[in-house]
C-alpha cells in the first residue's frame, strides 16, 4: 500500500494531551498518530482511507536515511501516483484485511512486486473499518505487545475519521452560507457557524480549492477526498457548477496537498475545466477573500490554459487584477473590432507581441511567422483599433483589453 518518505526533521511525537484525551477533536490530527506509532514501533507508518487513498505518513529511522531497499514495485508506483491501483487493492483485500480486528501480516510475495512483507494495523469504528495502517515488516519485526499498543491508536485515528465525515457531511451548508454570503455581517455568522462546528479544527492553516466546472450538482464526499474540511457545489456561470473545497494543510507554506487534490478531483470531472487554490491561510476568517482566489485562478486557468491545469492563485500573474474587475470593465470599444473572429490572427499577433515586450525577433518565434509579416500584421491591428503601439498607454490598453477577453 501506499508508504510515502517524510522529510527529516519531524520527531515522530505527539503530546501527552492529544494522547490522553478521548476526544476526536484534542487527539491529534491524523499525522501527529501515524507518527505515534511509527515510534512506538520503530518503523515507517502509513494511513490510507477504506479506498486506500493516502491520508498521512510518517517515518522512523535511527540513522536518519530511510532504507533504499524498503522499495519496491507496488511500493514506488504507490509514492508516483498516491494511491494503490485496484489490482494491487483487491490483492491485499484477500488477505482478510476488511474484516480483520486485529494486525494482519502479508508475507512477501515477489512475483506480485512485493518484496517486503507488510502488518496492516486495520482502523475501525464502532465496528465499521474506515482505513488502514501500513507497516514494512521486518525480521523480528514488532512484538504483540506493541502491536496491541499501536492497534489503541488506531482506534483513535478511527475516532477521529468518524468524527471527520460526520462533520464534513453536515457542512456543506455552512460553507455555501460563507461563500455566498453577498454583506460581510452575513459572512461573518456564516463563518462563526462553521467555527462551531469544526471546533479546534477551525485554527487549522486551510486553503480554498476551486475546481470547474464541476459535472454534477452533488458534491464529492468529504472522505473520499485527502484533508478535506468542507465541499460544495456552487453556480459557474449560467448554467454550470464548481465544486468548492475546504481543504486542511499541515503547515501554511506546504500547497502540495492542496495542489495534489484539485489535480485529482479534476480526474473526477473528466478534466474538462481547470482548477485553483487560493493562499494558504490559518483559520476561517479570511475564507471570502480566499474563495475570490481560487475561483479567480479558475478562471485564469480557463482563459490561459497554460496556466493549469491547476493554478495556484499567486501564480496567475495579470489575472490576479483582471478576474477582480466587473465583467464588463475590460471591454473597449477601441479593441472591439480586432475580437470578431474574422480577425482572430490578428488578436492572437498583437497578444503575443504584448506578451514578448514588444520584442520582433522574439514574437516572430512564438508565431513562427517572418518579421515582415508581423509588422504588417501590427499595422493592421492599429488601423483597426485607432491604437499606437509604440505608445506605452496604448498598448498598455490593449493588453488589458485582449487578455479581459479571454475571461
Amino acid at each position: 500500500m501506499y508508504e510515502g518518505e517524510r522529510g527529516k526533521g519531524e520527531n515522530g511525537r505527539v503530546t501527552a494531551d492529544a494522547a490522553s484525551s478521548p476526544s476526536p477533536h484534542h487527539a491529534g490530527d491524523y499525522q501527529d498518530l501515524v507518527d505515534e506509532i511509527s515510534e512506538l514501533l520503530g518503523a515507517p507508518a502509513t494511513l490510507e482511507n477504506r479506498d486506500f487513498e493516502l491520508i498521512a505518513f510518517g517515518t522512523y529511522d535511527s540513522e536518519g536515511e530511510l532504507d533504499e531497499s524498503a522499495l519496491d514495485p507496488v511500493r514506488t508506483r504507490s509514492i508516483l501516483t498516491r494511491r494503490s491501483t485496484t489490482v494491487v487493492r483487491e490483492w491485499f483485500e484477500g488477505f482478510g484485511i476488511t474484516r480483520a480486528t486485529g494486525p494482519v501480516r502479508i508475507p512477501p510475495t515477489p512475483e506480485a512486486g512485493v518484496y517486503r512483507g507488510r502488518i496492516c494495523l486495520p482502523v475501525r469504528h464502532r465496528g465499521v473499518v474506515l482505513g488502514y495502517v501500513w507497516l514494512l515488516d521486518d525480521d523480528p519485526g514488532p512484538s504483540e505487545a506493541q502491536l496491541a499498543t499501536a492497534m489503541e491508536v488506531t482506534a483513535r485515528i478511527g475516532a477521529l475519521l468518524a468524527d471527520e465525515a460526520q462533520h464534513g457531511a453536515d457542512l456543506t451548508r455552512e460553507l455555501r452560507a460563507v461563500l455566498t454570503a453577498e454583506r460581510d455581517w452575513q459572512r461573518d455568522t456564516a463563518v462563526a457557524e462553521l467555527r462551531s462546528a469544526l471546533g479546534t479544527r477551525a485554527d487549522a492553516p486551510h486553503t480554498l480549492i476551486c475546481v470547474a466546472p464541476w459535472p454534477s450538482p452533488d458534491a464529492p464526499s468529504v472522505r473520499t477526498v485527502q484533508g478535506a474540511t468542507a465541499l460544495c457545489t456552487l453556480p459557474w456561470g449560467t448554467s454550470a457548477q464548481c465544486l468548492a473545497v475546504l481543504l486542511r494543510l499541515r503547515a501554511p507554506d506546504s500547497p502540495a496537498p492542496a495542489t495534489n487534490a484539485a489535480g485529482r478531483l479534476l480526474e473526477r470531472a473528466g478534466e474538462r475545466g481547470g482548477a485553483g487554490v487560493a493562499a494558504a491561510r490559518v483559520g476561517l476568517a479570511e475564507l471570502g477573500a480566499a474563495w475570490r482566489e481560487a475561483s479567480a485562478a479558475a478562471r485564469a486557468v480557463g482563459a490561459e490554459p497554460r496556466l493549469g491545469p491547476v493554478a495556484q492563485w499567486r501564480s496567475i500573474g495579470p489575472y490576479r487584477l483582471l478576474t477582480a474587475l466587473p465583467p464588463d470593465a475590460t471591454h473597449d470599444p477601441a479593441v472591439t473590432p480586432l475580437l470578431v473572429p474574422a480577425h482572430q490572427e490578428l488578436a492572437r499577433t498583437a497578444e503575443t507581441y504584448l506578451d514578448c515586450a514588444g520584442q520582433a525577433t522574439r514574437t516572430a518565434t512564438e508565431l513562427g511567422i517572418h518579421r515582415q509579416t508581423l509588422y504588417y500584421r501590427l499595422s493592421r491591428v492599429e488601423r483597426l483599433t485607432g491604437l499606437d503601439l509604440d505608445d506605452g498607454e496604448d498598448r498598455l490598453l490593449l493588453h488589458m483589453a485582449l487578455k479581459g477577453a479571454r475571461l
